[in-house]
């Protein structure tokens, strides 16, 4: 959908309207760029080296069975496939059940260049009965004056991750060394069914351990935002280690089949390990300038 800006705008906040709750699920707003790898994408198709790994049906992907498996990408040496270190950038805006909508910080805002052009990203549900239809919209608020600070998203992903079938509490990891300071302002982790919990530590260049997130209850039809009650400064080289864990068992009444092994996938059936994590590039002198939204 193209905005038809003549020029850029900041923006303040953003809210994804579902037209239909009955199908829509979750909705991403990305940034379209003709340059896929500098695309604000939540998907796989900005990480061209993914595509071998990869099995389409229609507008749904799903990872190969016989694609390389890392449950833990932690491990060092981490594995040399897509996507397992560093981070993807993040999209402009998100719609989840139970996430409010996406109100940035007070002094941070985010840029929609002229000309740009949206892409809407919805996850619709499968339900029987007659045919539905759609028209999920987004409200876009203008900030009154270029920001303080650019408001960011980084994505950290484990594509690789297979759960055996059967288990209660399988693990998988994925973790991010920050290659520069940065101030975090809220984390949003994802998953689907098998989704049991999640778990967000920060390594310290000096080993100090801090527990910045703890979700022992995950549930994926109330997937909310975690915004901290104040920044936390991260200095560069710092590690961020996310552990998550999937219960793939006859227990967990939300799995649709315990008997199958799990692999990544578009579909609710099938799985994903994901953090949308909000920041601001940031020295230790600039965490007072931040205030936060009441």
């Amino acid at each position: 959908m193209p905005t038809n800006f003549k020029e850029g705008r900041w923006i303040r906040a953003a809210e994804i309207r579902p037209g239909n709750r009955q199908v829509v699920h979750h909705v991403h707003v990305l940034l379209v760029q003709s340059d896929l790898r500098a695309m604000e994408a939540a998907s796989t198709k900005n990480i061209p080296s993914m595509s071998r790994f990869l099995i389409r049906e229609g507008k749904l992907t799903r990872i190969r069975e016989d694609a390389p498996v890392v449950n833990d990408a932690c491990a060092e040496p981490t594995p040399d496939l897509p996507a397992l270190t560093g981070f993807q950038e993040g999209g402009l805006a998100a719609f989840l059940p139970g996430r409010p909508p996406d109100v940035f910080p007070e002094g941070t805002a985010k840029w929609v260049p002229p000309g740009a052009t949206l892409e809407f990203v919805v996850h619709y549900a499968r339900i029987s009965g007659k045919p539905q239809t759609d028209r999920t919209s987004v409200g876009l608020y203008l900030a009154p004056a270029p920001p303080e600070r650019v408001l960011r998203r980084m994505d950290l992903r484990n594509f690789f991750m297979r759960i055996p079938p059967g288990v209660a509490s399988h693990e998988v990891r994925r973790c991010y060394t920050f290659e520069k300071d940065k101030l975090l302002l809220s984390f949003t982790p994802h998953m689907h069914y098998r989704g049991k919990d999640m778990t967000y530590e920060l390594i310290r260049p000096d080993g100090r351990r801090q527990i910045l997130l703890s979700v022992p209850k995950y549930d994926f039809n109330w997937q909310l935002v975690y915004r901290l009650k104040q920044p936390v400064f991260v200095e560069k080289g710092s590690r961020l280690v996310v552990t998550a864990h999937y219960d793939n068992s006859v227990n967990n009444r939300a799995n649709p089949d315990p008997s199958l092994a799990i692999r990544w996938g578009d579909k609710s059936e099938e799985e994903m390990m994901t953090s949308w994590i909000e920041y601001l590039d940031a020295s230790p002198a600039s965490v007072s300038s931040v205030r936060k939204v009441q």
